[in-house]
């Protein structure tokens, strides 16, 4: 058995790659999603799930312990503060737990020789490319997050793997389609940026998609992300649709149009290209479009 460490085990990723490496399939999931070609078996991993009550990943002693006792053959980090607009006025604890938190869990990985792969964020760039990001494209991170990413990227050795993801979406989270259900429940109208343009990913598909790389273990940089590229007005859109809204449900306008304005800048335009990961082999991740539909058909199965 192979022996998997997981942090962030409570997340809306976490929660689904636990479900995937015990050989389910997670809520919005798609059980035809094998991109390496094999099916996993019930006992194949065993699977240490973290989360932060668990282990304090800024705790670089309790790290070295922690992976020293479950001597694992792989870790995933998934684990990371996520409050892009709170980052900006309290970027100490952000640095300390997307920056020092990796660094610590890649040299543990390395202290008991196993393969760490952390996740990381299309917010490392600043945007202003037209065309999908490629992983050797520069980095140039316009607020805090994106440099606290970014900086933890930087901590890791080069035998790592370092996943950029984008927009990421599980059926059990917190994230912009659950409220866009609620609201259409409720009958309340929404608005959405069109201005704001970038890849969704649907955290059953990336946990999928992660299984590959436990098994793989390239090291290197690598884009996972749901394919097409879109706005965040056009996910609105299209999910309003699906949970039964009329056409006229959501609103398009521009991020200067906000209010309140949102404390941290966004990359305009951040979509992440796949080729890379195609290119290596593996079956393209399933277009946005259905993700969507799954994430929609499931919601009403979440706890």
């Amino acid at each position: 058995m192979i022996r998997v460490l997981v942090t962030g085990a409570a997340g809306q990723v976490g929660q689904d790659l636990l479900d995937v490496l015990a050989g389910g399939t997670p809520l919005g999931g798609d059980p035809s999603f094998q991109p390496d070609g094999l099916p996993i078996g019930s006992d194949e991993f065993a699977v240490m799930g973290l989360t932060h009550h668990d282990l304090d990943i800024t705790d670089p002693d309790a790290v070295n312990r922690t992976v020293a006792m479950a001597r694992p053959d792989v870790i995933i980090h998934l684990a990371a503060y996520t409050a892009v607009d709170k980052a900006e006025s309290d970027e100490e604890t952000c640095i300390a737990v997307n920056a020092l938190g990796t660094g610590a869990l890649s040299d543990a990985a390395h202290a008991v020789g196993a393969h760490f792969i952390a996740v990381s964020t299309d917010y490392v760039y600043d945007g202003t490319k037209q065309e999908p990001y490629v992983e050797t494209d520069a980095t140039n991170p316009l607020g805090v997050y994106g440099r606290s990413k970014l900086a933890g990227e930087e901590l890791c050795r080069p035998e790592d793997t370092i996943v950029r993801t984008s927009w990421v979406m599980g059926v059990r989270g917190r994230n912009v389609l659950h409220v866009i259900g609620d609201r259409v429940e409720k009958g309340e109208p929404v608005r959405f940026v069109t201005d704001q343009i970038g890849t969704p990913t649907f955290a059953a598909d990336l946990a999928r998609a992660l299984i590959a790389l436990v098994r793989r273990r390239p090291g290197g940089v690598w884009h996972l992300a749901n394919c097409g590229t879109t706005s965040w007005y056009e996910v609105a859109r299209s999910a309003a649709e699906l949970f039964g809204a009329p056409a006229d449900f959501v609103t398009p306008i521009l991020t200067s149009e906000l209010t309140p304005a949102p404390a941290a800048t966004r990359p305009a335009h951040s979509s992440l290209s796949t080729a890379k990961w195609e290119a290596a082999g593996f079956t393209p991740m399933p277009d946005w479009h259905d993700g969507l539909a799954r994430f929609v058909r499931d919601r009403s199965l979440r706890p």
